[in-house]
């Protein structure tokens, strides 16, 4: 049986670790990076682990020219590596923006530069934005500023890529509960810090879903492998909300 070959950023935890672990039970071989030691990868086959920042564009490049060493090609991209982090505009400063956009963003341009030297035909890069990417809510407005932008991103390199048959798509989630989600919203200037994160989540899940509740890492790895596969030829350029009816459009 032939495989296909991904990387993901940031693919040791939260919504990255959940894509890992779908695509690697759909014949998947995958490397992945992040700053922080995978400590449970030899639970996995098939699984190569680089320590990196995704910040640093020679990152992109080891786990590029490591796919190719170990895999022989290259068939999709993940760019997940994010930070969210609520500010208020008056403490707003340059240190503040750098780490938000060289996160989100800088991020994303090293990770398809760096992909689109050698994916392969149908080759297929997906974007993890938010809902944020989407509308703006207080105190957030530099987080939201990099989804809008990652957005844009994704839909003129669509266009860019697509002469060489390669797919870009964004998943634009809403509040999916990972520990890195949790510490942004144990911050002050959060809107879970004065109830706490638990009763923010209910509170919003009853007043804004649609379906009365929040989407779960699983949804997310389970989209972006439809992403992925032969059952979407068709779909490139898009920012495919993932919210339980939050932000119907």
């Amino acid at each position: 049986m032939t495989f296909s070959v991904a990387i993901v950023t940031g693919g040791n935890k939260g919504i990255g670790l959940g894509i890992v672990k779908t695509l690697l039970e759909n014949n998947y071989k995958v490397v992945t990076c992040g700053r922080s030691e995978f400590k449970d990868i030899n639970l996995f086959k098939d699984l190569e682990f680089i320590r990196g920042d995704a910040k640093d564009f020679k990152t992109h490049q080891k786990l590029v020219d490591h796919a190719i060493k170990t895999f022989g090609k290259l068939d999709l991209y993940v760019n997940n590596v994010g930070i969210s982090e609520w500010q208020p505009l008056d403490k707003i400063d340059n240190d503040f923006l750098d780490k938000i956009f060289k996160t989100n963003i800088y991020s994303v341009f090293w990770g398809c530069k760096a992909a689109t030297k050698i994916l392969s035909q149908k080759g297929s890069i997906i974007n993890i934005s938010s809902i944020a990417g989407k509308r703006g809510s207080k105190n957030n407005s530099v987080y939201v500023a990099s989804k809008f932008a990652m957005n844009g991103i994704t839909q003129s390199l669509a266009k860019e890529l697509g002469p060489k048959n390669i797919r870009v798509n964004a998943i634009c989630p809403v509040l999916i509960k990972t520990p890195g989600l949790v510490g942004a919203l144990n911050k002050k200037d959060s809107p879970a810090f004065k109830s706490g994160v638990s009763k923010f989540l209910n509170e919003f899940k009853k007043s804004n879903s649609a379906l009365g509740e929040l989407p779960s890492v699983n949804d997310v790895a389970n989209l972006a492998y439809f992403l992925t596969s032969d059952m979407n030829k068709s779909i490139t350029g898009q920012c495919i909300n993932i919210d339980s009816g939050v932000f119907p459009q």
